[in-house]
């Protein structure tokens, strides 16, 4: 009841004017949230298949490698980055219509999980260059890794905004990496079987 209370007071400091800039700030933000994730996400997997097609012969290499950069740039400079520019203007200017959600603790935590994938992104841009420098040192394995990392951060950012705690989110964090250890643990094994049929 009192969560409730809280937010029916948030909702009625507003003016209506501010109300409805509020939310329509709070729709732009969800929905360049996915665009940027979404972008992430597949950016990586281009990565892995970008980096495994090196065992390849010179002539497919050549092709495929050519083909990727197309790829990962018009995913990178039309999708991926300009979501992430819109998804923290829209988050600055709710924060701008609301200063009072910084002084929420479970505020200051999201956003540290929101620096981190800030982070994520540009080390990630980072790759891309490298790549199509033919100079990544990343394996397809690390690769995976770290496609990991982003599923881990965006679980606790969505937590921590839906429960609106400082804390409540690291139980679904805990849960979130002990299905992800179960799923790599089944895909080792699946790949095993697998190679013993060969």
């Amino acid at each position: 009841m009192s969560f409730v209370a809280g937010v029916v007071r948030f909702l009625t400091n507003f003016d209506p004017e501010e109300q409805t800039m509020y939310l329509y700030a709070k729709a732009i933000h969800i929905i360049f949230v996915i665009c940027w994730m979404a972008g992430l996400f597949y950016m990586v997997r281009l990565f892995i298949y970008h980096t495994e097609a090196r065992q390849k012969t010179k002539a497919e290499y050549a092709i495929l490698h050519n083909q990727f950069m197309i790829m990962e740039g018009k995913l990178w400079w039309i999708i991926t980055t300009p979501s992430m520019f819109l998804t923290v203007l829209a988050g600055l200017t709710m924060l701008y219509l609301s200063p009072n959600l910084l002084q929420a603790p479970w505020m200051h935590v999201k956003l540290t999980f929101v620096l981190g994938l800030l982070v994520y992104h540009f080390i990630c841009q980072r790759i891309f260059y490298r790549l199509r420098q033919e100079e990544s040192k990343w394996s397809s394995t690390q690769l995976r890794l770290w496609n990991e990392l982003a599923t881990v951060l965006l679980f606790a950012i969505v937590f921590i905004a839906v429960l609106k705690s400082a804390t409540h989110w690291i139980g679904g964090l805990i849960g979130l990496l002990l299905f992800s250890v179960m799923l790599m643990l089944a895909v080792k094994i699946y790949k095993k079987f697998r190679t013993r049929r060969r």
